[in-house]
């Protein structure tokens, strides 16, 4: 089986949540083919922050000039994708980290968003697969920073949920899970949605009852359940050890995302 496993927030930014991630994803892997997409984007904006630039954000997207995507470049395909290779390592699991730009293994586009000019914000156009295979082959697994490189031979940044799932629908995964620093959907009373059907998530979107981060995440989870992935589910990652259990046991936290 093939899962792609998506982790951001404080996965990466609490060491013990992070080694607990690690164990889980070892588990995981022992029986399964895993790939693993990471964010970082905390880290991004304390490295933003410390240069004197503020981030701003477009429907959960950070506005990207060219310096910071040079930034996103350093932090992500850098500095968090060898924190979260460690950490596998730590566990003894072999892993191999890469981005988008490696082996052209991801190509974007720019990204615009409901009219507004992102700068480089990429949305992916186009992934060989072939590269996160070999790795498969050779007993490890894939750790995937969010940038691409588009045709133009620059750098995009990637929301890191949609290149999870274009990472899921490219490799044909049996799931997809993203683990999360929320528990899950809330609908308007604020509690959390066990099961939601993408017809409604569009009218909790209308309602501006679903917004901000939320939003490229939805979007993630339609894209994968529309081209062939056929579980996705947000899952809180302070029950990082659920992972293992998510496609064989009936779990009640987080939300599973559902066609109808």
């Amino acid at each position: 089986m093939r899962i792609v496993v998506k982790l951001g927030g404080a996965t990466l930014e609490d060491a013990t949540l992070l080694n607990r991630a690690a164990l889980a994803v070892k588990q995981l892997a022992s029986e399964h083919q895993v790939a693993v997409v990471h964010g970082g984007g905390a880290a991004l904006t304390r490295m933003l922050n410390q240069v004197g630039k503020t981030s701003e954000f477009v429907d959960g997207l950070r506005v990207t000039d060219a310096e910071t995507r040079d930034f996103a470049v350093m932090v992500l395909a850098g500095h968090m994708n060898k924190k979260l290779v460690a950490a596998l390592s730590a566990v003894n699991q072999p892993a191999m980290g890469l981005c988008g730009g490696d082996g052209m293994a991801f190509r974007a586009r720019k990204k615009k968003q409901n009219g507004h000019d992102l700068g480089f914000v990429g949305e992916i156009t186009a992934v060989d697969p072939r590269w996160i295979h070999a790795i498969w082959q050779q007993g490890s697994v894939p750790v995937i920073s969010s940038v691409a490189l588009g045709c133009d031979g620059q750098y995009y940044n990637v929301n890191a949920d949609q290149m999870a799932s274009a990472c899921a629908v490219a490799c044909q995964a049996n799931a997809l899970i993203f683990l999360t620093d929320v528990a899950g959907v809330k609908d308007g009373d604020g509690l959390v949605i066990r099961w939601l059907e993408l017809g409604r998530a569009a009218e909790l979107t209308q309602q501006a009852v679903i917004s901000g981060g939320m939003l490229p995440k939805l979007e993630a989870c339609r894209n994968a359940l529309m081209h062939g992935v056929n579980r996705v589910r947000i899952l809180p990652a302070v029950e990082v050890e659920m992972l293992p259990e998510f496609y064989f046991s009936k779990i009640e936290s987080g939300t599973e995302v559902l066609v109808a």
